[in-house]
């Protein structure tokens, strides 16, 4: 091979521009050409970069160039994939950025693609290039075999770095999978490392993992985590990560072998090692991926990261994406430092609970951490129709004590399986799935998050309470169920009895009813922001929060969009669009909600869409309603869950087959 392997680099900006600075090297040397670049969302005229043709896709290129020998792929992880097969079908080599892929699914299928193409895909994670893998490996420190490593990695990142593009800070994106986290992404080289140290580099070397994910930015994914890992031949690595420190440092490898340590910091491949006259650093050398992919087709040496050899780390990644959404770090533990894009948040004594994680080999939760909260959902109630589960009830017990733990039906399904409905969603942790919810209850907030207080807006006070249920009372396909909502102090406020019912309506649908009747043995009065002096604030009562969704259409039988919707009085409103909440359960569908009880109050709907999706049915819009002692107030809400999207005529017709009222 003395001529230059012709090569296409995709992804032109970004960690793309540091592949264009590494090959413009390698092109000096003449040891490659670069032919052509891919970018779908930069122009340029005339359509260049790099000083090659840029295409607006990969085929594109492939087909414009002709043959080809490597194609570098640098963009965004959900694009891996596809990229990747298609480099392999047209005969290239691959070097593909980490992570490789977004799920084991897609690992297994571009390992067949890469067996049946006869060419081989490098990884990019540049750490494992060091010699010091080698060293580790042959007890080159005399510490003796590696048992046992605690990663500690302490970055920090402004709000830019989750602004940088779109699928930034998610855990997926549009219904693909991303899995934008500290443990899977910023500092993937920490978790893929250190599992290497340990022997771990194929799926089958890990026989389990724990993650412990949390988030003090208003991210969907993690931001602050431990992920532990159990091999199958009896060794553990333990990862502490975060995003969130005071100041960053270099990520440090805790290397604990059986007859000694060493501290291994990768980015700079420095080793250290104690002795008794002081510690010992010796800095190893390191293979550029790239060129090592380039010695393998000019000789055939192994590559340094051979696409099999990342299925220890596919395995983590894989733990990280089907885990529960990241908790949120208590927000009295998170201060913000800086100004605009550079703002950016410290979790107290983050750095200590690293240390601590990766020595002990123990989770957040597990060292009783203070701002982790320890709590988890417990299902109480799996609700069914037909073949199909369309949601689960649980008892709120992995919602913060600042977002006011309460029972609530998460995640409601269409009977296709569309996820309608999200729990602690980035923008509003306390938005939780469908459920009874007040800002105030007699100077309590039953709502979760800020308390409005008027001329000053919302401030995190420490008035929250938590609404307590006892056990539901199955009865057929329904329950009914007694709460205690308790103030902030755990003084009981208000009794409510509950009933949830549900069953097939026919058109691709499913109905839910919702009964609350709240009664006030003492007298209690319920207020919002709204009742406070807050214009279009009058939220509070019963409120479904959607996931993402796109193209939303909110209408009632003579009203249409956010605007004309939102404070309106009437029977019943629909929420069409086209759901977004994840990997495999996307789709258009209409939500339907009826309430002529709360039409014959008075209660105006709460619309929101373009600052996030949700609705409501507002009991205090205005004026705060007041209970005297032993009064109630009762509310009835009738729901059709529909696959599809329903126009005003059809959605007019569901909402009277659910309780015979037209507009």
């Amino acid at each position: 091979m003395s001529t230059p392997a012709r090569l296409v680099l995709v992804g032109v900006r970004g960690f793309g521009a540091v592949h264009a600075a590494r090959i413009a090297r390698l092109q000096e040397e003449g040891r490659v050409e670069l032919v052509a670049c891919v970018d779908p969302v930069v122009s340029a005229d005339p359509p260049l970069a790099h000083g090659v043709p840029l295409h607006p896709d990969l085929a594109t290129a492939l087909a414009a160039t002709g043959p080809v020998d490597v194609v570098v792929v640098a963009a965004p992880l959900g694009e891996h994939f596809a990229l990747a097969g298609a480099a392999l079908r047209a005969g290239a080599d691959v070097y593909l950025e980490k992570p490789p892929v977004a799920s084991l699914e897609d690992f297994d299928r571009l390992l067949a693609a890469e067996a049946a193409s006869g060419r081989v895909v490098q990884v990019g994670f540049q750490s494992l290039g060091s010699d010091a893998l080698a060293l580790f490996a042959s007890d080159g420190l005399g510490i003796g075999p590696v048992t046992r490593v605690g990663a500690v990695g302490a970055w920090s990142r402004p709000l830019a770095y989750w602004r940088r593009s779109p699928w930034a800070g998610h855990r997926s994106l549009d219904g693909r999978a991303v899995v934008d986290g500290v443990a899977t992404n910023p500092l993937a080289h920490a978790v893929a490392t250190g599992l290497a140290l340990v022997g771990a580099r194929t799926a089958d070397d890990v026989a389990a993992v724990d993650v412990d994910l949390y988030r003090a930015n208003a991210i969907e994914s993690d931001d602050t985590s431990v992920v532990r890992v159990r091999t199958a031949a009896g060794r553990e690595v333990t990862c502490a990560l975060t995003l969130c420190a005071p100041e960053q440092s270099e990520p440090v490898l805790h290397v604990h072998g059986t007859r000694g340590s060493a501290d291994y910091r990768y980015t700079t491949d420095e080793v250290e090692v104690p002795t008794p006259n002081g510690p010992r650093t010796t800095v190893l050398g390191r293979a550029d991926l790239l060129e090592d992919l380039l010695e393998h087709r000019r000789t055939g040496t192994p590559l340094r990261v051979p696409l099999a050899s990342t299925g220890a780390f596919m395995r983590v990644l894989a733990a990280v994406a089907d885990a529960d959404d990241p908790v949120r770090v208590d927000p009295r533990a998170v201060t913000w430092r800086g100004e605009g894009d550079e703002r950016r948040p410290v979790v107290a004594d983050v750095e200590h609970w690293l240390e601590q994680a990766a020595a002990t080999g123990r989770t957040f939760r597990e060292l009783g951490v203070p701002w982790a909260h320890r709590g988890r959902d417990r299902v109480l109630v799996r609700v069914r129709v037909g073949d199909a589960e369309v949601a689960a009830y649980h008892d709120g017990g992995g919602t913060l004590p600042t977002s006011t733990p309460r029972p609530v039906l998460h995640p409601v399904r269409t009977l296709a399986g569309v996820v309608v409905s999200a729990q602690h969603p980035a923008d509003h942790d306390w938005h939780c799935g469908v459920g009874m919810a007040v800002p105030d209850v007699d100077g309590s907030n039953l709502w979760g998050g800020g308390t409005y207080v008027h001329g000053e807006g919302y401030q995190l006070l420490e008035d929250h309470g938590r609404v307590d249920g006892e056990p539901p009372l199955l009865a057929g396909d329904g329950f009914r169920q007694r709460l205690t909502w308790r103030g902030h102090d755990g003084t009981a406020l208000l009794d409510e009895q509950r009933t949830v019912r549900w069953g097939p309506l026919g058109r691709g649908a499913w109905q839910l009813h919702w009964g609350s009747v709240l009664r006030a043995g003492t007298g209690a009065t319920l207020g919002s922001p709204g009742s406070k002096g807050r214009p279009d604030g009058g939220y509070g009562g019963f409120f479904w929060r959607f996931p993402a969704c796109a193209d939303v259409d909110v209408l009632t039988g003579d009203a249409r969009g956010e605007d004309a919707v939102q404070g309106r009085v009437c029977p019943w409103v629909a929420f069409s669009a086209d759901f977004t909440a994840g990997p495999g359960v996307s789709g258009p569908a209409t939500v339907v909600v009826a309430s002529p009880s709360a039409a014959d109050a008075g209660d105006p709907w709460f619309v929101r869409v373009r600052d996030y999706p949700g609705l409501g049915s507002a009991l205090a819009w205005q004026d705060p309603v007041v209970l005297p002692p032993g009064g109630e107030l009762a509310r009835r809400f009738d729901v059709a869950v529909v696959d599809g999207r329903l126009s005003p005529d059809a959605a007019a017709e569901v909402a009277a087959d659910l309780v015979g009222v037209r507009a």
